[in-house]
């Protein structure tokens, strides 16, 4: 189940199809969606000089298969950063926004490097791997493929939240191929909040707004494994605060992400 032909739809026309097989509850999975807007982020900015720095996404409103209508506007653009605004739309409604900045090198004499520290978590190789299950797990889970190294598994009953582990693309639906930065948006979001170890019972968890702060640029294959931490702040009222970092499996930092998320138990 390529995505390259969903990606070559935002490259080309203002309306896409959204493909079957990517259900998250009652949206479309969110990973999915933020990799489709800045796919068309990239599209509109088209200067290999300027890379992605950070972006917000907030997801609005549930997105269904079918079409929709992905609209972008630069909002500034300078000599070394453009920023612009996308919109995702379905029946005449903004359903998610996303904000990002791109950026070009400059030379500067300040360097600090006060990286979080990486877990040493076994390979993946050596873990379970966790198996989709129809009528269990989201739908979307069909296309990936998780190793738990840390911490519980959702809807665990754990006193604490948290974990970390492996992820990628699933090999049986996705053929190798060099990663996009929308494939690597999808992976990062196919973790559930950091909450769900701490549920006793299947209920919803919805992200509202997810920040990126993109650090390496990715030179990996789909199939590749990523590595992945968080760490819940803050949860109280229904709402929860969550951090989390990604790197690769050359143990480089990719991405630092931020999430505040509704909780419904």
């Amino acid at each position: 189940m390529s995505l390259l032909p969903l990606y070559q739809q935002v490259k080309q026309q203002e309306t896409i199809d959204i493909p079957s097989g990517w259900l998250q509850g009652r949206t479309v999975f969110g990973g999915l969606i933020a990799g489709l807007m800045i796919q068309k982020a990239m599209g509109v900015v088209n200067d290999p000089a300027k890379q992605l720095l950070s972006c917000n996404v907030t997801f609005i409103g549930p997105v269904q298969h079918g079409a929709a209508k992905l609209t972008a506007e630069i909002l500034r653009e300078g000599k070394s950063v453009t920023s612009l605004e996308v919109r995702l739309w379905q029946d005449d409604a903004v359903q998610s926004i996303l904000v990002a900045s791109f950026g070009s090198q400059r030379e500067s004499r300040i360097h600090v490097n006060h990286l979080p520290h990486e877990p040493d978590y076994p390979l993946p190789e050596t873990l379970d791997k966790t198996f989709y299950i129809e009528g269990l797990m989201p739908e979307c889970m069909q296309q990936f493929e998780l190793c738990w190294a840390e911490g519980h598994y959702p809807m665990a009953g754990s006193e604490a939240p948290d974990f970390g582990g492996w992820s990628r693309f699933a090999p049986n639906l996705h053929a190798d191929r060099e990663m996009q930065l929308a494939d690597l948006f999808a992976l990062m979001d196919v973790w559930p909040p950091g909450v769900l170890p701490m549920f006793k019972t299947p209920a919803p968890a919805s992200s509202l707004t997810w920040q990126i702060t993109y650090i390496h640029p990715i030179a990996q294959n789909i199939q590749d494994w990523f590595k992945y931490k968080v760490t819940t702040e803050y949860a109280e009222h229904g709402y929860a605060t969550e951090y989390a970092y990604v790197w690769d499996r050359d143990h480089r930092l990719i991405a630092i992400l931020r999430q505040t998320v509704a909780v419904f138990a």
